[in-house]
């Protein structure tokens, strides 16, 4: 495992952009899982940019989605699909046919993963995940417990993910119990797995993913044991007990 502590979020967001413009470089058709939520959003302008520059291609891209939640379609503006859209996709001009959803209006949820995992297979797995750090350790929506082989599937949400949703939504808008998310096994088998953690709000989870015991109830931990792993996170997320195991040596 590799960690890269960066001054701030502005920094942590040109670095994760220059690591993941090197992996499409050096494989242009590379299959990407990209994640939504407020740390990529500084790594997805980034990228918008140098597209915009003529210095990033996706055009041969084969994107893998994160997450959705049960019941809604891209259009619901609570859609993870619709918001990755709005966000990324259509300024970096994704055609509909890179993207591989986990469609969360599918009428029959459990047959749609098995699907999702069947194109990943299919794909010869993913080239590259980008993943965030939930408040509890999740990456993906795998919420703990969750092993290091857990599959892609439908699962209720933890009140602390429904927390966070019902934070970033506002009030007044009603909150989806489940969602559908890629499993830890294709997550953690993903050739390069890049962890972007930004905040002091990260600084416990983020200590127990990477320094504490690999365990189900701390998903993220499960890094600890792949190959491949890079994490970059800026100094507010690294105050404390992790400043002073990288600075001991812990990470190389």
């Amino acid at each position: 495992m590799k960690v890269i502590v960066t001054a701030d979020a502005n920094a942590l967001a040109q670095q994760a952009a220059d690591y993941v413009v090197a992996a499409v470089q050096a494989k242009p058709d590379s299959t990407i899982v990209f994640p939504t939520g407020k740390t990529p959003v500084g790594l997805y302008k980034e990228l918008i940019a140098r597209y915009q520059a003529g210095t990033f291609d996706p055009s041969q891209l084969r994107i893998f989605l994160l997450d959705e939640y049960v019941g809604v379609g891209p259009a619901d503006p609570r859609s993870l699909h619709g918001w990755l859209q709005r966000e990324l996709f259509t300024p970096l001009t994704i055609r509909p046919e890179q993207v591989t959803p986990l469609p969360g209006d599918a009428t029959d949820p459990d047959a749609a993963c098995r699907e999702y995992e069947a194109a990943v297979h299919a794909a010869g797995g993913f080239d590259l995940a980008i993943l965030g750090l939930g408040p509890n350790g999740h990456i993906g929506y795998n919420d703990p417990p969750a092993a290091g082989d857990a599959p892609t599937r439908v699962l209720q949400l933890s009140q602390s993910s429904l927390d966070t949703c019902a934070r970033d939504w506002g009030a007044g808008v009603a909150l989806l119990p489940q969602a559908i998310t890629a499993g830890m096994d294709l997550l953690l088998g993903a050739r390069q797995k890049l962890l972007i953690v930004s905040g002091e709000s990260k600084q416990q989870i983020l200590y127990k993913s990477l320094v504490g015991p690999v365990t189900p109830n701390v998903p993220a931990s499960y890094l600890q044991q792949a190959e491949g792993v890079t994490v970059l996170v800026d100094k507010a997320a690294t105050r404390g007990a992790l400043a002073a195991a990288i600075a001991g040596g812990a990470f190389h």
